[in-house]
């Protein structure tokens, strides 16, 4: 993109951060695909992930204001978005199945009670680790990626995966599964 397309861009998020209805739109159009990916790759489910996305434009479109024009949009969007993933995380009982694709990358193929083990230990991680270790482990995101998402340093990732880790060992040899 040239300096053109830059001084346009800057534009629509000037736009944009004065309340401009229709900079929202464009930017709606640019960015709901790839927000709504980034949701589902926490939430697992389509169909929340859809919901989560009009909850996440709407938080945007709210805080139009806040938002700083000289600094990245899809940043603060994927932000926003964690944020919106995160508060439905909680407000979720942790006895909800996690669709069985999520554990076929990571764990033996042989052993459905192992695999059945990890999902009931990973739902009981807090929300926090839980969604680091998903966006760390199962989706394989770079940890300066999850950090912006987050809010959080790289180095404060690097913690909350390691300790839902340890949290989901413990958990596993605590029921007598080793992995």
């Amino acid at each position: 993109m040239g300096d053109a397309g830059d001084a346009e861009a800057d534009l629509l998020l000037q736009r944009f951060s004065l309340g401009d209805p229709a900079a929202f739109e464009t930017l709606f159009r640019q960015f709901q695909h790839e927000v709504r990916r980034w949701i589902l790759r926490i939430v697992r489910q389509p169909q929340v992930a859809d919901d989560l996305t009009i909850e996440t434009f709407w938080r945007m479109y709210r805080s139009h204001a806040r938002f700083d024009p000289r600094r990245s949009f899809g940043a603060w969007a994927r932000r926003i978005a964690t944020n919106a993933a995160i508060d439905h995380l909680k407000s979720v009982r942790p006895e909800v199945e996690l669709p069985e694709h999520l554990s076929d990358s990571a764990t033996p193929q042989g052993d459905p009670e192992l695999r059945q083990a990890i999902r009931h230990a990973f739902l009981q991680l807090p929300a926090a680790l839980r969604v680091a270790a998903a966006l760390a482990l199962v989706e394989e995101r770079p940890y300066q990626e999850i950090g912006e998402a987050l809010g959080i340093s790289e180095g404060a990732v690097k913690s909350r995966v390691f300790r839902a880790t340890r949290l989901l060992r413990k958990k596993l040899q605590n029921w007598g599964r080793e992995v």
